[in-house]
């Protein structure tokens, strides 16, 4: 059976973008390859929706970006997450989790509205 990939919910992309920089530090490329991987290629991140929500999330001090080297000997922008990103990340979770919650009651109600 063929995979589908699913559009990001309005608002996602921060929180899983910020999620994935709690590991560590990471270039834009390695970001979107590690949430596809870890995804199992259900969510891929395009350039075009990844790099200005990086831009938006360091205009916001959420994370900082510094120029390094690759594994492979390349230049490229490691952005890694403040401790206003950390502030961030627990307040989107918090608000991610009880989303999911209110959804996962609705998707598993018993019986009909009244």
């Amino acid at each position: 059976m063929a995979r589908t990939t699913v559009d990001l919910l309005q608002g996602t992309l921060d929180l899983i973008v910020l999620k994935t920089l709690s590991w560590g530090p990471m270039h834009g490329f390695g970001i979107a390859r590690w949430i596809q991987h870890t995804t199992e290629d259900v969510l891929q991140v395009e350039e075009g929706s990844l790099y200005p929500a990086l831009y938006r999330m360091e205009n916001r001090a959420w994370i900082k970006a510094q120029w390094a080297l690759t594994e492979n000997g390349r230049r490229a922008k490691y952005y890694k997450l403040t401790a206003l990103g950390r502030r961030q990340l627990a307040a989107e979770s918090k608000t991610w989790a009880q989303l999911s919650g209110a959804i996962g009651k609705i998707m598993t109600a018993k019986r009909q509205p009244a």
